[in-house]
């Protein structure tokens, strides 16, 4: 049994094929930028966010000597995004943990 961990960071996405006995069978990465629109602020593009995670996974799985049968995933937990229900689109920029809006 192969694992697909993906790991979504501040600046990029890696994603690895993990064999069973913890051997690493492909890796792939994507960076994704981060914007400062003010003094302190800190954003990111969502949908730049998922487009990164697709290509870092389909470049691991298309490198992948097995077939992961489950997936894995680790994401910045602080970074916050709001997402519309019926359109599932990002209306407003993530609001990543580094931002310091919320400080106060």
């Amino acid at each position: 049994m192969s694992v697909l961990a993906i790991d979504a960071g501040t600046t990029g996405v890696t994603a690895l094929v993990v064999t069973e006995d913890g051997r690493i069978d492909s890796r792939g990465y994507q960076e994704f930028p981060q914007y400062f629109p003010e003094p302190g602020w800190v954003e990111h593009d969502p949908g730049e966010i998922w487009r990164a995670t697709l290509a870092a996974c389909g470049t691991a799985l298309e490198r992948a000597g097995t077939r992961p049968t489950c997936v894995g995933i680790t994401n910045q937990r602080e970074t916050a995004v709001v997402w519309d229900s019926d359109t599932l689109a990002a209306p407003r920029p993530a609001i990543v943990w580094q931002d310091r809006r919320s400080a106060g």
